[in-house]
């Protein structure tokens, strides 16, 4: 069944999805790292391919950019097409004094000021918290490639351009990381009963004037990559 965002039938998608939130980063890993590769979605362009990866079925589908959009992508991924688990793959700002420039990151959990919760109607605050499953797996093959990374959390925010200058708050509470995508995609498995997880490459430090180039965030992040799909087979 097609939805407003996504064409196919159940099926088209496998039971895991890499999600990066440039649909270019999606041709790329589909052209790289998969086989068998066919396109799934085109709508808006936001693309999407599945193949196989060792054998293994994976999807990778783009999210766009925002717990808006990687929020309507990942909902429909887990209530129309039978998705059991998301890993966003995408980038990240570094804002804890030990991350380094192209530094990994696993988001354990995603503080955020969002409000994408309020839908709940929760009788309190929700913390948002990666598929501890995923969340070790992920670990344990970073440890196994050789693959230093850093498990905390990350503040996913709706801001790029933060008027009121925070991170710098977020830095005192441990938060290692800001992104945008992390905190609305682990509410959405949650409420489906599915599983998530997000992977970032620091691709820059704020705090410290430090940036990668935009072609180095669309083909460069390959760890990054290759990570995901070693913890999916």
């Amino acid at each position: 069944m097609s939805t407003p965002h996504l064409q196919g039938e159940k099926g088209d998608y496998a039971p895991v999805v890499l999600m990066p939130g440039d649909p270019l980063r999606a041709k790329y890993i589909a052209e790289n790292f998969l086989e068998n590769v066919r396109c799934v979605n085109e709508i808006r362009n936001m693309f999407g391919y599945t193949g196989t990866y060792k054998g293994t079925p994976v999807s990778v589908q783009g999210s766009g950019m925002g717990q808006p959009s990687i929020g309507i992508y990942s909902y429909e991924l887990f209530n129309f097409f039978d998705v059991q688990s998301i890993i966003r793959i995408g980038t990240a700002g570094g804002i804890d004094e030990k991350i380094q420039l192209r530094d990994l990151v696993l988001a354990e959990g995603a503080c955020t000021n969002s409000s994408y919760v309020k839908q709940y109607n929760l009788p309190g605050r929700y913390a948002p918290i990666a598929s501890f499953r995923l969340l070790r797996k992920a670990a344990e093959t970073a440890d196994a490639l050789g693959m230093p990374v850093h498990v905390g959390n990350v503040f996913s925010s709706d801001l790029f351009y933060d008027d009121a200058d925070s991170l710098a708050d977020w830095q005192k509470m441990g938060v290692l990381a800001i992104e945008m995508e992390a905190a609305s995609l682990y509410m959405n498995a949650a409420r489906a009963g599915k599983e998530a997880l997000c992977i970032c490459t620091v691709s820059d430090c704020p705090l410290r004037n430090e940036y990668t180039t935009a072609e180095e965030r669309q083909t460069g992040f390959t760890k990054m990559m290759e990570l995901a799909l070693e913890t999916i087979v």
